[in-house]
C-alpha cells in the first residue's frame, strides 16, 4: 500500500489562514499583540508568517484590503436596494464593533499615507452608487460626497468605545441614527434655521 502524501495548503489558503488568525488575535488583544500569538493561532511556523507578511503593517494592510473586498461584495449584494447606503454603513459599523482595534488603525492612519490611499478610494467608489441612489430617493442630502465617508467612518469608529460587544452595538446603533438624521435633506434646512 502506497502512503498517502499530505497535501500542503497553497499560498492563498495559507495567507487566508494567517489573516483569519491575525484578525482573531487583534480583535482580542489589539493590533499591537505579539505576532507569536498569530503564529500559534494559525498553527504555523514563524517563517511561514514572515514569508507571507514581512511585518505587522503588512498584516494590517492585508486585513484592511480584505475588509474592503468584503465591503465591495456587500455593496454588490445590496445594489438594488434604495437604502443600500445606510445598509452599507450598518455593515461597516458591525465590522467596527467586531474589530475596534483594526478600525482604530484605519482611522489613525494619515489620509495622505500612500499605503492606504488606494483603499480609501476603493471605499469611496464602492459607496458612490449607493450614495447617488440614496440622494435620488431623497434619503441623503445632495451636498454629501463619497469622500465624506472617511469622516463618517471616523465618527462611527470614535463613537464605539464601549467595553462589551453589547455596549458597542448599542453605541453603533445610536451613532448610525445620528448620522442618518444628519444626512437627511431636511437636516440641512434645520441647520440653516438655527
Amino acid at each position: 500500500m502506497k502512503p498517502t502524501a499530505t497535501k500542503r495548503p497553497d499560498a492563498a489558503t495559507r495567507r487566508a489562514q494567517l489573516l483569519d488568525a491575525a484578525d482573531a488575535v487583534f480583535i482580542t488583544h489589539g493590533v499591537n499583540a505579539p505576532l507569536e500569538l498569530v503564529v500559534e493561532r494559525a498553527g504555523v511556523g514563524r517563517a511561514t508568517l514572515y514569508r507571507q507578511f514581512p511585518d505587522r503593517d503588512a498584516i494590517l494592510l492585508a486585513l484592511l484590503e480584505r475588509s474592503t473586498e468584503r465591503l465591495q461584495e456587500q455593496a454588490q449584494a445590496l445594489k438594488e436596494r434604495p437604502d443600500a447606503f445606510f445598509a452599507l454603513m450598518a455593515y461597516l459599523s458591525e465590522r467596527i464593533v467586531r474589530s475596534p482595534a483594526l478600525s482604530d488603525y484605519w482611522r489613525s492612519s494619515s489620509l495622505s499615507d500612500p499605503r492606504f490611499a488606494h483603499l480609501r478610494r476603493q471605499v469611496w467608489s464602492t459607496f458612490a452608487p449607493a450614495l447617488e441612489r440614496a440622494q435620488a430617493q431623497g434619503l441623503v442630502r445632495a451636498d454629501v460626497q463619497a469622500r465624506d465617508l472617511s469622516l463618517l467612518i471616523g465618527m462611527l469608529g470614535a463613537a464605539l468605545r464601549g467595553t462589551s460587544d453589547a455596549e458597542r452595538r448599542r453605541l453603533a446603533q445610536q451613532a448610525l441614527d445620528v448620522i442618518r438624521r444628519g444626512l437627511r435633506p431636511d437636516a440641512q434646512e434645520h441647520a440653516v434655521r438655527e
